[in-house]
Parts: structure tokens; C-alpha cells; sequence
């Protein structure tokens, strides 16, 4: 494949890809201001074979969104609600506990919980939340509340993160989602998430949870008002934080749907498939540190994701089932998908599918 990248802007990065060596700054800028996409993909490709070869992964998993009423009202959130909004809602622990008797039904391996900051919840509530589904779905790995969740939990209950962290833990938490992360730029944050929590303290959550044996994903909202240079800055702080514990299971590279958003007069339209596609390889490029960079296909849609396991991707997510947030802001995809249809699309995309759990072990790999 020399002939592809020889005389090519992209040489130099071809042959330090090529000899296992970190790209830096410069060369995360350079590949996300490039157009040669199908360049970008090979060497994508190249790292994601290197650690995965032809396998592919998916997980059976369902979503559930305890409420929409949060404080922060972030302009890149169609999600939330005032706690007098018609359309607020809150969930019971008893309708929590009745989703949870349907993905016990359908025989689901990870239950993942996230919502908005109800001031109204107690940390007791959420102790008895992963408690309810603990005891419905033994066995069942329940990954739940963003860092910046966690912030909040340890603010209204006067508890530091590591003091909620362990309660939750003990209660059932088994890891935590990477959503919150938005872009750590300060003013990128000024403009899209003003109250939310600072990218240093979504490091700090991060950090402490890693620390407490507590592993998590993380997450870049793209395509709104962030520059190249604030989408590979953040990276490279994922990257740096994921040197120093481990912690971090997949990266998740989020496409920005600004319909119904404080944000549309700005994008009035979605990110295409192209940058979509280059935010996926450069991240597995540049975060060669990261097991897994996931293709969240209630983002992109079934048929990009698929794409996207021959630009770096390794893993579809999963069957989801009953997403809110994103379809809040406009998403045309459906609310799940079957294992059936996932194993297909690896299959289509000449990748062998594997069923995993949340922390990666094969439950089934499906030939």
C-alpha cells in the first residue's frame, strides 16, 4: 500500500502508523484538515486490524433515560426540561424496575442508565435504582450516570465523587458512560454547555473513578462550533488520562444533531458522512492507547456505522432499545436494532461478529 501514501501529504504520518509510533498535535491536525479520506481509512484500518484483526463487536443492551428534567438546560441538549415542562417526567423506581423485567425477557447483558440533574432525586434513589435492577437482572452488567451525573450526585448530597462513587458501586454500578465530555474546550464550553461541569472536573470524575477499579468510556461531541484544533486537544487529553490509569474501555465519537437545540440557527444541518467518517479514524489514530473506538450507530445511522468498520471502528454498540436523547434532538434512526440485523451488518461488512459484554469478555461469537 506504499503506492497509496508514497509522494502523499500524508508520507511521514503513513510511515510512523506503519512503525508503531504516537502521532502528536500536529499530525492529528494535519489528518483531520485532510481530504484524502480513503487514506486516513487505510491507516485506520491498519491499528484496528493490528489489535482486533477481522473481529467486530456488538453488545445486547438496553437504554433507560430516568428523566428529562435537568438544571443545566444546555443549549446542545434537546433532551432536557424544567421541572414544570408538560413534557418532564421523572421515572418511579417501579417503572424502572418493570424496563428491567423486559430486558430480562430479552435475555440483555448490560442495562445502561443515564438522565438529566433532577435536583429533586436523592442519592437514595438512585442506591435503590441499581439495588431494583440488581436483584431483577443478577448477572446483568449495569452501566449508568455520566461524570457529570456523578458531579451532581456528590454536590446535592454534600458527599465528594469518590464517597458516591463507592455507595453507587456497592449498590450495583458497574461502570460508568462517557456521555458529558461534549468538547473540553473552555469556550467551546462557554457556548454550548455554560453551567456544565468544566473538562477538567469531567477528567477528575474520570480519574477517580478509574482509581476506585471503576472502568468508563468516553466521548467527543462533534460538529457544532469546536475547531480541529478543540476536537484534537480534547483527544489528546483523553489520551493522556487514559496513559496515567487504564480506565477507558471505548471511545465514542458523537455526531451533533442540532434540531429542536438552542443550537440550530448555528448548524442548521447534521455533520456528513465524510467528516463522520474521518472523526472515527483519526480518533483511532490518535488514541492508540484505547482498546476500542465505537461507531454509535443511533448517531450516524446503521448504514455509516457499518462503513465506519473499515475506517477504524471496531464495535457497533449494541440493540440500544428506547434511546431518548438523540431522538430528542432529531434522530431519523430507529430505537433499536435486532442481534440478527447486527450480526448481518458485520457480516455484510466482511468482519467476524462478536457478542461481548460491557467490559469486552466474547459472550457468543457468532460464524
Amino acid at each position: 500500500m506504499q503506492s497509496l501514501f508514497r509522494g502523499s501529504e500524508l508520507w511521514d504520518i503513513y510511515e510512523k502508523v506503519e512503525a508503531q509510533e504516537r502521532l502528536g498535535r500536529e499530525e492529528g491536525l494535519r489528518l483531520l484538515q485532510s481530504q484524502d479520506l480513503l487514506a486516513i481509512g487505510y491507516l485506520a484500518d491498519l491499528v484496528r486490524r493490528r489489535k482486533h484483526g477481522d473481529r467486530a463487536y456488538f453488545i445486547v443492551n438496553r437504554h433507560i433515560n430516568y428523566t428529562n428534567i435537568c438544571v443545566n438546560r444546555c443549549r446542545l441538549c434537546a433532551f432536557g426540561k424544567d421541572a414544570g415542562d408538560p413534557e418532564a417526567y421523572t421515572l418511579s423506581l417501579d417503572e424502572i424496575e418493570a424496563k428491567a423485567l423486559e430486558a430480562r425477557r430479552d435475555h440483555h447483558s448490560e442495562i445502561h442508565i443515564v438522565g438529566g440533574l433532577n435536583p429533586d432525586l436523592p442519592l437514595e434513589y438512585f442506591e435503590e435504582m441499581l439495588q431494583r435492577v440488581s436483584q431483577i437482572l443478577p448477572g446483568v452488567h449495569i452501566q449508568a450516570f455520566t461524570a457529570v451525573e456523578i458531579d451532581f450526585f456528590a454536590r446535592t448530597s454534600g458527599l465528594s465523587v469518590e464517597e458516591v462513587l463507592t455507595r453507587l458501586r456497592l449498590a450495583g454500578l458497574g461502570s460508568l458512560p462517557g456521555g458529558g465530555a461534549e468538547v473540553f474546550s473552555p469556550r467551546v464550553r462557554e457556548l454550548i454547555c455554560p453551567r456544565k461541569i468544566s473538562g477538567e472536573r469531567w477528567l477528575e470524575v474520570m480519574e477517580t473513578a478509574h482509581r476506585l477499579g471503576l472502568r468508563s468510556n468516553a466521548t467527543l461531541l462533534y460538529g457544532h462550533v469546536e475547531t480541529a484544533e478543540e476536537r484534537v486537544d480534547h483527544l489528546l487529553k483523553l489520551r493522556e488520562l487514559q496513559d496515567r490509569t487504564g480506565g477507558f474501555l471505548a471511545f465514542i465519537p458523537l455526531a451533533f444533531h442540532p434540531q429542536n437545540t438552542g443550537l440550530a440557527h448555528l448548524k442548521p444541518s447534521r455533520t456528513t458522512g465524510f467528516d463522520d467518517l474521518k472523526m472515527l479514524a483519526v480518533a483511532r489514530l490518535l488514541l492508540d492507547n484505547f482498546p476500542h473506538i465505537k461507531a454509535f450507530w443511533i448517531m450516524i445511522g446503521p448504514k455509516l456505522a457499518q462503513v465506519s468498520l473499515a475506517f477504524g471502528a471496531d464495535d457497533l454498540d449494541g440493540t440500544v432499545v428506547e434511546e431518548r436523547i438523540t431522538h430528542a434532538a432529531g434522530a431519523e434512526t430507529g430505537q433499536s436494532l435486532t442481534k440478527a440485523e447486527l450480526v448481518a451488518m458485520i457480516k455484510a461488512a466482511g468482519l467476524a461478529p462478536v457478542q461481548r459484554d460491557t467490559l469486552y469478555n466474547v459472550v457468543e461469537e457468532v460464524f
